[in-house]
């Protein structure tokens, strides 16, 4: 249409176009009501207002999704990262107690899992536990990049293991193999430990807050239901 729709065209263009297209959110509605007519979408919105009013259309607020809990957080996808931590530090503690140092070629996976056992899992568990990923970056300001994440992770690995190292060092055990391997593994686990718990709890705040910030955007988080 080339002339601006009176308010009555408005309203029969957008029953018609609600029966024909079924959009299943006013947001669908009010664009394919903008398609067809040109029209600025305020007053696509306050005639479909209008229309809820006089009952000639319906609209249901959207149910809000539940936040997952812990228990049912640690079994998705977003949580592989910690079970692989915790799968691979065990198996190279268990590996270094079991494979002896003259057991060749097996003891080249000894070296391999132990050189990523000292120089990244520590680094990276305590990162993770620092500034915890979120899936919505822009709720953040503490969301690291990737080569950030590697570069500190790498870092404090190197710090961290010879702080254990001097700790030991006034221990009874002293520094040997057991009591090192120990110690890193102990401090891996509870540092991803904390990090998914950290992790939880961001993913929870930052779904409020996209939660919060959806309602100004209503109606188009409402649902039309068919009559």
């Amino acid at each position: 249409m080339g002339k601006h729709p009176t308010d009555e065209e408005l309203a029969q263009t957008i029953l018609q176009l609600n029966k024909e297209k079924e959009p299943e959110t006013v947001e669908q509605l009010v664009n394919a009501t903008k398609e067809k007519l040109r029209t600025p979408e305020k007053e696509i919105v306050k005639a479909i207002l209008k229309l809820q009013n006089e009952g000639k259309i319906k609209l249901t607020q959207q149910p809000q999704k539940h936040q997952q809990p812990l228990a049912t957080y640690v079994r998705t996808g977003a949580a592989l990262w910690y079970w692989t931590t915790i799968a691979l530090s065990i198996t190279t503690a268990a590996v270094v107690f079991l494979i002896p140092e003259n057991l060749y070629p097996w003891i080249y996976t000894r070296y391999v899992l132990g050189t990523i056992f000292i120089l990244w899992l520590p680094g990276y568990t305590f990162i993770k536990a620092l500034f915890p990923q979120s899936r919505h970056p822009k709720t953040t300001e503490k969301n690291l990049d990737p080569i950030e994440r590697v570069a500190l992770s790498l870092g404090l690995s190197l710090a961290l293991v010879p702080m254990i190292g001097l700790l030991l060092n006034y221990t009874p055990w002293g520094i040997r193999l057991t009591p090192i391997v120990l110690s890193l593994l102990s401090l891996t686990i509870t540092f991803a430990t904390a990090a998914i718990l950290r992790e939880h709890q961001t993913q929870t705040k930052n779904t409020k807050t996209l939660t919060a910030k959806t309602q100004n955007t209503l109606p188009h988080r409402k649902h039309i239901t068919k009559r």
